[in-house]
């Protein structure tokens, strides 16, 4: 990638890591189930504006972390490649921490992270436009799933960075 295509995913990365807190943090104070409430209070306002900020930021962060041929970084299952994976799993049933270059065990949480963003959007997006359908509450419960998953999967990312970080700091 170069010099502006990371600036990009630099600038992605912020969007989506300060607006993902923003969206998890708040929403256990909604109030939407089948549809947006009748008067709609601050966070549902501003869960709807933000998470409409995020669908099209996702879905082009994803593509731009998997341009170039990365996607092997983040995916090495798709293209078969599971050697760094399963190397960097058994380094922990043995005590020793993950690299965090090649297609091993942080990469592969990125990539889930990435597409649990994803995918989270766009179930959001779904949800949005079935409110008050009969499929609103299927796309709501697959919206909050995803996201569940998604707040795993960050936390994941955050402590992965933090030893990656660490290592920094030992050597």
């Amino acid at each position: 990638m170069g010099k502006l295509g990371e600036q990009l995913a630099e600038r992605q990365h912020l969007v989506v890591a300060l607006s993902s807190a923003w969206l998890i943090g708040t929403s256990p104070l909604l109030g939407m189930m089948a549809k947006i409430p009748r008067e709609p209070g601050f966070f549902d306002y501003s869960h709807l504006l933000v998470g409409l900020v995020v669908v099209p930021v996702s879905v082009s962060y994803l593509f731009t972390c998997i341009r170039g041929g990365r996607w092997r970084l983040y995916f090495p299952w798709i293209g078969g490649q599971l050697g760094d994976l399963s190397r960097d799993c058994a380094g922990l049933f043995r005590g020793r921490l993950p690299v965090a270059e090649g297609g091993g065990l942080f990469a592969v949480i990125e990539g889930l992270a990435l597409l649990l963003l994803a995918a989270t959007a766009v179930t959001g997006i779904g949800w949005l436009l079935a409110q008050g359908g009969a499929a609103a509450l299927a796309w709501r419960s697959a919206h909050g799933g995803l996201a569940l998953a998604l707040t795993v999967a960050i936390v994941l990312h955050v402590v992965t960075v933090s030893l990656h970080l660490l290592d920094f700091v030992r050597d």
